[in-house]
């Protein structure tokens, strides 16, 4: 019987968390620009974006599919991590610790009115963090990043 009673309840519980999400909004070290693409549109053009740059996919993983599979509806949600194999060796090479970082990642978010947003942290914050290890090269190669990813998101969100 308590069984029967948690499904509904946790159904229930996931409905109210995610009622009060909302479109997201710029915070510190990030880029976050609203389209008016759909969120499957948004997807397929940051990925072409990344394969037209000088970076290419890595990883990608989103919890909208899974959910459904579960009966739960939430709006469409992707993270796409990126990055550059050249990047990653300079890079370990100047901080172990900050390869933990790499991926970088895009993330494209269904809004409430059904466009989409591309959100990323800039990697000169994402990698800021390392600087006492990695020094004024870290930076730099931080910067070079902060200009692909940059590239990437006007590409993507261009209409």
């Amino acid at each position: 019987m308590l069984r029967h009673l948690l499904a509904p309840a946790t159904v229930l519980a996931l409905s109210l968390a995610t009622a009060d999400a909302a479109d997201l909004t710029p915070r510190d070290g990030w880029e976050v620009r609203p389209t008016p693409k759909s969120h499957d549109e948004l997807v397929a053009a940051t990925r072409a974006a990344i394969g037209e740059s000088d970076l290419a996919v890595v990883t990608q993983a989103g919890p909208t599919g899974a959910a459904a599979k579960r009966g739960v509806e939430i709006p469409g949600n992707l993270v796409i991590g990126a990055f550059n194999n050249d990047y990653a060796v300079k890079i370990l090479n100047l901080s172990t610790a900050a390869m933990i970082e790499a991926p970088v990642r895009f993330y494209v978010t269904e809004n409430e009115d059904g466009s989409a947003t591309l959100s990323y942290k800039k990697p000169s914050f994402v990698f800021a963090p390392y600087a006492d290890e990695g020094g004024a090269e870290l930076e730099s190669l931080a910067a070079e990043l902060d200009a692909l990813f940059a590239g990437v998101a006007e590409a993507a969100t261009a209409e």
